[in-house]
């Protein structure tokens, strides 16, 4: 039997495995939703190796799709070894279930205008990157192409229905809590995150990656200093580089990235996989 490609995604690859599924880590990268021309080598590896570390940690009530990481029984692609996860298929859930623990990213530029977030009343005053009072659950819908787009609570109710919205926030909001308690433990600020769940046999079960650097957002606890951005373990860094380009619009062909770009960035991947996982 041979896999057969069935999606390229920005960075990973599905292949279809019998009546199962092949996620393929790669080495590329994406920005602003476009595919940078530069590998960053290593990150598959570290990728797969962090959501291995998550997936092995869930409690046993929480349903998911792996099977097994690593290559199955004769398929010979020894290149794929380390950066494979072997899964059933799922019918995905049309939504992205985004957890943040502490005010960044669009979430901050909601709060400076609104003083809430995707409709979430938060307290006043509170600066860039502080600590959340709570977790909050601020999905977004799950588009094929293009941005995702924030939901209110209202929204997201309509969108999947109350018990599934309820049922998908509890499980995001518990997954995150325990992940960020053992990643602070470790050096690392969770402070947002997103998951996606699906449905296998008509069970609601977790799937895609878990807790990685491509959908969270990581800081060094070590300096953590609220009041602005935050250095971070995640492609922050390449975002970082692109804004400070002049003469691209955030349009395909992505722009090259220099070596020290690259090599910061596999730094920051193997810094996040090392703290968390171990050596």
């Amino acid at each position: 039997m041979n896999p057969t490609l069935l999606h390229r995604g920005k960075v990973r690859d599905v292949y279809t495995w019998g009546d199962d599924l092949l996620l393929v880590a790669t080495d590329r990268i994406s920005a602003f939703d476009v595919i940078l021309p530069d590998l960053i080598p290593g990150k598959g590896v570290a990728l797969t190796r962090i959501s291995q570390f998550w997936f092995e940690r869930l409690p046993v009530d929480l349903p998911h799709h792996v099977i097994a990481f690593g290559l199955p029984p004769g398929l010979d692609r020894p290149e794929w070894a380390e950066r494979t996860t072997w899964c059933r298929r799922a019918a995905p859930v049309p939504l992205e279930c985004v957890v943040r623990g502490y005010l960044a990213g669009s979430a901050w530029a909601d709060y400076q205008r609104t003083g809430a977030v995707q409709g979430i009343a938060l307290p006043g005053g509170l600066r860039e990157s502080d600590q959340l009072p709570e977790p909050i659950f601020t999905p977004t819908t799950k588009a094929s192409t293009g941005h995702d787009e924030p939901l209110t609570e209202e929204a997201a109710r309509a969108h999947v229905g109350h018990d599934l919205f309820e049922q998908l926030r509890a499980l995001s909001l518990r997954i995150y809590t325990e992940g960020a308690a053992y990643a602070a433990n470790r050096g690392i600020l969770i402070a947002d995150t997103k998951f996606e769940f699906g449905r296998i046999d008509g069970r609601l079960a977790l799937i895609d990656e878990l807790l990685t650097p491509d959908s969270s957002r990581f800081w060094p606890s070590d300096g953590y200093a609220p009041g602005g951005p935050q250095p971070s373990y995640d492609k922050q860094f390449v975002r970082d580089y692109l804004l400070s380009l002049r003469d691209w619009n955030r349009q395909p062909p992505g722009p090259r990235l220099p070596p020290e770009i690259i090599e910061g960035t596999q730094e920051r991947y193997e810094t996040a996989r090392r703290l968390l996982v171990g050596a």
